[in-house]
């Protein structure tokens, strides 16, 4: 019944309702991240809007994409897999599977993965090794060393935004990882009657 509804419909009016859904499906799924290296911020950026701002840590031995290095790789990378569903903060996560123990806020002695894994895949040549090297967004029990260069390759976060960022990011989502300020990054906010300072 429905494709007979629809095999009457005309061919440009097919076209037309086909082309509405995709981009209302891009819409949906056009929000990006970007990461500042001198910043060490992250931001979840729709179109123009801000959608949020959380402070990393990226690696202490500088940018790069050389494998043993523990570099942060630069440039466009996009999210390839999540891992950590519904665990409870601070579960330790290992080779992208729980572990089944739960690790407090700064412990002593303790730098494992922990509560959610977003896993990136490199776009370009200078980041292609990203993915071999297992270059994660992940939250970290070390959270007294959130902003500033402190890991081994990967960005690190507080587990609270890990878990928020991890609930709002797709497969598939571009990640750009910058030496610019984060200003530098974010959409530039259009001057409006409200904002004049007269």
């Amino acid at each position: 019944m429905r494709w007979q509804i629809a095999h009457k419909l005309p061919a440009s009016l097919i076209l037309a309702m086909v082309l509405i859904a995709l981009r209302q499906l891009g819409a949906s799924t056009a929000a990006e991240m970007v990461i500042s290296i001198p910043d060490q911020t992250l931001a979840v950026v729709d179109g123009e809007k801000v959608m949020a701002r959380y402070r990393v840590s990226t690696s202490k031995f500088g940018n790069g994409d050389n494998v043993g290095s523990y570099r942060t790789p630069l440039g466009t990378l996009f999210v390839s897999g999540k891992f950590g569903d519904r665990l409870p903060v601070g579960t330790v996560i290992k080779n992208r599977a729980p572990m089944g123990e739960v690790i407090a806020v700064d412990a002593p002695n303790r730098d494992a993965i922990i509560s959610r894994v977003i896993w990136l895949r490199g776009m370009e040549r200078q980041n292609s090794a990203a993915h071999d090297r297992c270059i994660y967004i992940h939250g970290t029990p070390e959270e007294r060393h959130i902003g500033k260069p402190f890991s081994f390759g990967c960005i690190r976060m507080r587990s609270r935004d890990v878990i928020a960022l991890y609930d709002s990011v797709h497969i598939g989502m571009h990640v750009t990882i910058s030496e610019k300020p984060i200003d530098e990054l974010l959409p530039r906010e259009k001057p409006t009657l409200l904002s004049r300072a007269d």
